[in-house]
């Protein structure tokens, strides 16, 4: 049987679309979903999970309104204004991923700043995943290599499965036990690399009404699966 998940990822998917539903601005959905990102870090510790990996803004949600995209990126700078108290007393450390050169450089210094507050927390480590795209981080990655072999850094003889995951993001974390998907059934372009023998759960419901008894339900349905990984 297994072991309890220590890093579970979650694809954030259905603010809008919860808003829409319940007869609220479109944007109302996703300080909902923010919300419910809070409660939900909040409980993880409680079930044995040491990591997670937020899916909170793609390399494809820059194509979005304006309007949208702002409220968002505002979203972000509100997040890691009030997040430092949150992040200290829940003992929760910080890491943002992703192609963060199209952030605002406000956000990055946000960034860089509630990073190095929360560089010893340890009960849980949440990492961020902002303006990521997985195969985005996989070009990369690529790039970085073939850089460091034009410099003579590495060889082709060194250019191993665990080298090129030394070039991810995600490099010194573990990969996610469990991805879990609210709205939809596809991973769309989510840590495509790290995400090879993850345990799928995919939930018929939106992530504003993502709730504890969900979690349970994805511990306990954890619990029961055979881990094969390919053998």
């Amino acid at each position: 049987m297994n072991e309890s998940p220590q890093h579970i990822a979650f694809i954030l998917d259905g603010n809008r679309r919860w808003a829409t539903m319940h007869n609220l601005p479109v944007l109302s959905g996703h300080s909902k979903g923010y919300e419910t990102a809070k409660f939900v870090v909040q409980l993880l510790p409680k079930y044995g999970v040491k990591y997670a990996t937020l899916y909170a803004f793609s390399t494809e949600n820059w194509n979005r309104s304006k309007e949208e995209v702002d409220y968002l990126l505002n979203i972000f700078r509100d997040l890691f204004d009030d997040a430092s108290d949150f992040m200290m007393k829940n003992d929760i450390r910080i890491v943002v991923i992703g192609n963060l050169e199209k952030l605002p450089n406000d956000i990055l210094e946000k960034i860089k700043c509630i990073e190095n507050l929360t560089k010893n927390n340890c009960l849980l480590t949440l990492m961020v995943a902002t303006s990521y795209g997985g195969r985005d981080e996989i070009i990369r990655a690529v790039k970085k290599i073939v850089q460091d072999k034009i410099e003579q850094k590495i060889s082709m003889e060194h250019i191993t499965e665990e080298t090129f995951a030394s070039y991810l993001d995600t490099d010194g974390f573990p990969y996610p036990d469990a991805m879990v998907r609210t709205g939809e059934k596809r991973i769309s372009n989510f840590l495509i690399w790290q995400s090879a023998y993850s345990e799928m759960f995919f939930l018929d419901k939106l992530w504003p009404d993502f709730n504890e008894d969900d979690l349970k339900y994805i511990i306990s349905e954890f619990l029961q699966r055979k881990r094969r990984y390919g053998k």
